[in-house]
C-alpha cells in the first residue's frame, strides 16, 4: 500500500513547489493499464485504462482515460469514461465525458461534450474519503 493511500485521497492545501516535482507525461501512443500515482502533476496525452491518482492532473485533447481520476485539480480536454474525484475541475472545450464528476469547484467552457452527473461536494466529502465508492451498475 503507498504512503499516499494511507492518508484522505486529497488534501485541500496547495502542495504545488512543495515536493519539487516534474510533470509526469503520458506521451502519445502509450497506452498504460493499471493504476497509476504520483504527488505531483500528471499530463495525460496517450490512453490509460485504470486508476490515476495525481495532486494536479491534465488529460489533454489527444489523451484518453477509462477509469477513476483523483486529484485535487483536474483539467479534461480530451476524453474520459469514468469518475473524477476532485476539489477543482476545469473541461475545456474539447472534454468529452462520460461518467460521473465529483467536485466542490467546477468550470466548463462552451463546447465541451458532457454525458455525466456532476454532483457537488462539500470539502470535507474529499477530506474523509478514504477509499472510492465502488462503481454502480
Amino acid at each position: 500500500m503507498s504512503a499516499m493511500a494511507e492518508h484522505a485521497l486529497i488534501r485541500t492545501h496547495a502542495r504545488r513547489g512543495e515536493n519539487g516535482l516534474a510533470a509526469s507525461r503520458i506521451g502519445n501512443g502509450l497506452t498504460v493499464t493499471g493504476a497509476l500515482e504520483t504527488d505531483g502533476e500528471l499530463h495525460v496525452h496517450g490512453r490509460v485504462l485504470g486508476t490515476l491518482r495525481a495532486d494536479r492532473l491534465v488529460l489533454a485533447a489527444d489523451g484518453e482515460v477509462e477509469g477513476d481520476i483523483v486529484a485535487r485539480d483536474v483539467r479534461i480536454c480530451g476524453r474520459l469514461n469514468g469518475r473524477v474525484f476532485a476539489l477543482n475541475v476545469m473541461l475545456d472545450s474539447t472534454a468529452d465525458i462520460k461518467g460521473r464528476v465529483f467536485h466542490h469547484t467546477m468550470e466548463v467552457a462552451r463546447g465541451a461534450r458532457v454525458d455525466a452527473r456532476m454532483p457537488w461536494r462539500p470539502l470535507n466529502f474529499f477530506e474523509t474519503l478514504e477509499q472510492l465508492p465502488e462503481t454502480q451498475p
